[in-house]
């Protein structure tokens, strides 16, 4: 084959419109299009391989944003069952299979629970003869024969007997030239200025904050039973006339209870003219103290507790009660179970790449240690308080957390309890074990809000301060006569007809020490 320098000047390609070793492309275009890459090879390659790396970033973001969807989806899905299905048997777990009929609880008392039974009336007010039937009321039969045995049949009711009672009173007066004035005693149980006497005042509050009867209902109930007619913000009147006799009381409430050497505390939120407000809680098996706020700050925990609190405080992990510097501090481990058992119901539901099975087995074990730890001390509380025993139950209890949060987790907000838990709280979580009188949970601060949480849905919160006022002197007298084992309605009675210090004189069982307590030794 000739070479290109052996052919002729005037030597012409038969193939330069298309060349058969060119699959018919064109010599020349070939060749301009060679000129024009040439030298770009590694820049087409750098090129794709960044295109590639963006590719798997994409990739792995989708992943990763449709792991987060899942667990959203999860979330939501625990919440709605929280809120909306029964608690009587907890979510299963996907492919877990249903528990054999005979394994299923049933409802009701457990087996060898003794039955329970109306207690037998000591006397009997009236005797009712009932003559023998003269036909079988079951099958309309008769063919009877008389008995000699008499059947007994005990039935307790009430006397509908409602009426009000009109006093009148004659008030014999005299003229101060002091003053100049012509004044009067008041006469038992009278109040001055008002036409509706203190009983049916202090039936009134009973019904309001032990019944959670509204205004507008209790005036219907008055009306109704009694024939006592009055407008519904007269019962609000009554509220008000209670606070202003019970404010010193209320004050030497907060006093004492500043002064206890263990206090639970807690908050929930309060509906006011539409924004959220926040009720407070302290206080022991003895006293009970409420407190109506705006906010949720370290400045409100100082109003109800002071700014230095001098014994233990058993409250959440909530940061405002660092406010008042107690002490000690006991964190509720009752919280850190709901936690981790909502956390464990929520991973229950997540599917695929989402699932978790070492976050799972975290929320478990958390589950476990909590009880544990509940049960060492309710073992140590049965008899005389053993230090060295508490310090060694402290010591294994901390061990066996941190072997619990030793691993890392992939689940976002399992991984965020998990360091929650090993920061600065878990010095909070063992404050029971170094006081005696100290419990591990806040179970007593639930418990009393919870009559306040029932007043909330009733009534859908306040409108004015002087609301707010009434729940919070009311509501702490009332649950403070209920602790000391007074009638609330009767203590009331008394404070709308006795003196400040007889009404505060039939508030407590036993007189209450007025100097602070001395705090807990460690």
């Amino acid at each position: 084959m000739a070479r290109f320098s052996d052919l002729d000047d005037e030597f012409k390609c038969p193939f330069r419109n298309g060349c058969p070793y060119l699959e018919g492309l064109p010599p020349a275009m070939v060749w301009r299009r060679y000129q024009d890459v040439q030298g770009t090879e590694c820049h087409d390659e750098h090129l794709l391989q960044e295109l590639n790396g963006q590719l798997d970033q994409a990739c792995r973001r989708v992943r990763e944003l449709a792991t987060e969807n899942q667990q959203l989806k999860a979330q939501l899905q625990a919440l709605h069952r929280r809120q909306f299905k029964g608690r009587r048997h907890p979510p299963k777990s996907p492919g877990a299979p249903d528990a054999p009929p005979d394994q299923k609880k049933k409802r009701g008392a457990p087996p060898g629970h003794p039955g329970w039974q109306r207690p037998k009336p000591d006397h009997v007010d009236r005797i009712v003869a009932v003559a023998a039937p003269k036909e079988c009321p079951l099958c309309q039969s008769k063919n009877l024969t008389p008995l000699e045995a008499a059947y007994e049949h005990l039935q307790e009711d009430i006397l509908l007997e409602p009426r009000v009672v009109v006093t009148r009173f004659d008030h014999q007066q005299v003229h101060c030239w002091g003053c100049d004035h012509d004044v009067h005693a008041l006469g038992p149980g009278e109040l001055a200025g008002s036409y509706i006497g203190p009983a049916a005042k202090a039936t009134a509050i009973y019904l309001r904050y032990e019944l959670h009867v509204s205004d507008r209902k209790i005036s219907r109930f008055f009306a109704d039973f009694f024939g006592l007619k009055f407008v519904p913000a007269s019962a609000f009147g009554f509220e008000r006339q209670a606070v202003r006799r019970g404010l010193p009381l209320y004050a030497d409430l907060l006093d004492k209870v500043r002064s206890l050497t263990v206090v639970h505390a807690d908050e929930t939120s309060w509906r006011h003219e539409g924004k959220t407000y926040w009720v407070w809680y302290a206080g022991n098996e003895d006293l009970a103290l409420f407190r109506w706020d705006a906010h949720r700050s370290a400045e409100a925990a100082q109003e109800l507790l002071g700014e230095h609190f001098g014994g233990v405080l058993v409250a959440d992990a909530y940061a405002s009660y660092n406010g008042v510097h107690p002490k000690a501090r006991q964190s509720c481990l009752a919280h850190l179970k709901t936690t981790a058992k909502e956390l464990d119901q929520e991973l229950a539901l997540l599917k695929g790449r989402a699932v978790d099975p070492p976050a799972r087995r975290f929320c478990q074990s958390l589950q476990g240690f909590v009880r544990d730890a509940c049960q060492a001390h309710r073992l140590l509380s049965r008899g005389p308080w053993r230090a060295p025993a508490a310090k060694n139950q402290k010591r294994r209890l901390r061990q066996q957390l941190q072997k619990i949060c030793r691993a890392p987790l992939r689940h976002l907000r399992t991984e965020r309890f998990r360091q929650r838990l090993l920061g600065p709280e878990q010095k909070l979580l063992f404050t029971c074990f170094e006081h005696p009188k100290v419990p591990p949970t806040n179970n007593q601060a639930e418990r009393s809000l919870r009559a306040v949480v029932i007043q909330r849905r009733v009534i859908q919160g306040t409108r004015s301060d002087q609301g707010l006022e009434n729940h919070s002197v009311l509501r702490s007298l009332f649950e403070t006569a209920k602790r000391q084992g007074k009638k609330a309605h009767r203590f009331f009675l008394d404070l709308f007809t006795k003196s400040t210090v007889d009404a505060q004189a039939a508030l407590y069982r036993k007189p209450l020490a007025k100097k602070p307590r001395a705090p807990l030794r460690c």
